[in-house]
Order: C-alpha cells, then structure tokens, then sequence
C-alpha cells in the first residue's frame, strides 16, 4: 500500500490531501482508505527523508504546489535527487529510488482528462529536489504555478480525482528506462511517458550532466537497478555525450537514443 504525503504549509497538496480524505478514516494520524493511507505533516515534503522511520509503506506519493520562474502553467510529476549540492532538501549528490510505472500511469491518465484542464502544459520534470534518502520508490505529483492555482479547491479537487483513480488500479508494470539529456522539462521523456512503451526512472538533465562522475552514475544505477534501458535525448546531451555513452558501455542497459 501507498502511503500519500502532503505538507499542511503547502496549499496545493493541503486542498487535494483534504478532498482525498473525506471518505476516509482517521486514526493515530493517520487517514486510512481501502486502497491507499494518507498524511498531512509539519515539515516540508522536499526534507522528508525521515518518513520511513516513520511510516511502512511500499512507496510514498507527495502531493504538492509547483512554482516556475516562467509563470507557464503546468501539472507536472517527477521523481527527485540532487546531482550536486542539496539546495532544495535531500542529501548531496543522491537520487531517490523512484516510481516509474505509476508515475506514467498518472500522467497518462492526466493526459486522458486534458480537457478539464485545457490551460495547463502536462508534462514531468527532470529528477530534481529532495528527499533523496527513503528506501522505498517516491513520486511528486505536482499543480503549478501561482498561488491563485494552488488555492483553486475546484483545480486541487479535480487533480487529486485523477490520484485517487490511479491509486485504486493495480498497477500494471512497464520496461523502464533512465534518462539522460534535455531539458528540466523534457519533452522528448514526456512523450515517452504518454505514447511509448517505457516507463521512466531517474531523469538527468543537459546541465547536471557535467557533475556525473563514476560515483555518482553507479549510484543511479543502483537506485535504478530495475531499468532495462537508458533514454538519451540524442541532441540534448551536450559537451557530455560522450562522457555519458563511455558509462553506459560499462552497463548492461540497451541504449536508445531519441
């Protein structure tokens, strides 16, 4: 079982953890449902990387704002580490395990439903931000960009409609593969979510590729250790290209480039 995480200082995950428990029990801090168990915590989800002292569950999906620079407005998920230091929560140079399968279920669903939310660019971000410590797979599910979208109770309600959805389905498992190259929003790995075959882990963006080094490449490995495959966005990958093939002939992974 899941267990879903929203922070009560962030009112986008607040509205949608508020529509999602209404039907559900409450007991020892904990919203409990058939198909899933939800919390609300004091801290902010990117340092949560003490959850699972706390809480046993098979993974952890957070439900939270989205802020961008651009102000474009977006529904986004992605999964999480630092390739550097750790300026958003996490610890340096770690990548979480993440949640590839349902991570693309969720957007394909989302994309299914796109004309409810006919404003907003569909898309996943690069792994960014913390935590980076939990040993089970976790997701960021995501409502852009400004205040007045993460108050909008009818926007959180209709989003957090698509999680419940998603969450009650058994998951249904596809080839996954580790990303390289792009940008933080990666159209090339997007599409592949929505219309290709694989299911996504980590995501290394064009401008963290020059901190890949053999340390860290064994640990993204390691943390994708399901991953048959590694995407590269072919003319995203910048002065690094070659750096990033040489490590990936030390794998197994068959190489796809997109």
């Amino acid at each position: 079982m899941e267990l879903l995480v929203a922070y009560q200082d962030d009112p986008a995950g607040n509205n949608m953890a508020e529509f999602l428990s209404k039907n559900m029990n409450f007991q020892d801090g904990i919203f409990h449902g058939e198909d899933y168990d939800l919390v609300t915590i004091p801290t902010p989800a990117i340092s949560a990387d003490w959850l699972d002292e706390k809480y046993d569950y098979d993974g952890f999906v957070f439900l939270s704002k989205h802020a961008a620079e651009s102000g474009v407005l977006a529904l986004t998920c992605h999964c999480t580490g630092n390739f550097s230091e750790a300026k958003f929560g996490g610890n340096d140079r770690q990548v979480a395990i993440p949640h590839p399968s349902l991570q693309k279920i969720y957007l394909q669903t989302l994309k299914e439903n796109e004309t409810k939310f006919s404003d907003f660019q569909i898309t996943i971000e690069a792994t960014h931000h913390g935590p980076t410590a939990l040993k089970k797979p976790s997701i960021f599910i995501e409502i852009g960009t400004t205040e007045k979208q993460w108050t909008d109770t009818s926007l959180c309600s209709s989003v957090a409609e698509i999680v419940d959805s998603v969450m009650k389905k058994p998951v249904k498992e596809f080839p996954v593969a580790v990303c390289f190259g792009g940008t933080h929003y990666p159209t090339k790995f997007t599409n592949e979510l929505l219309t290709g075959e694989h299911a996504l882990g980590t995501v290394v963006p064009k401008h963290a590729l020059e901190n890949i080094d053999d340390e860290l490449f064994n640990h993204i490995m390691k943390q994708n250790s399901i991953a048959k495959s590694a995407l590269l966005d072919w003319n995203g990958l910048g002065p690094n290209k070659q750096k990033i093939l040489d490590l990936l002939d030390s794998t197994n992974l068959e190489v796809i480039k997109l």
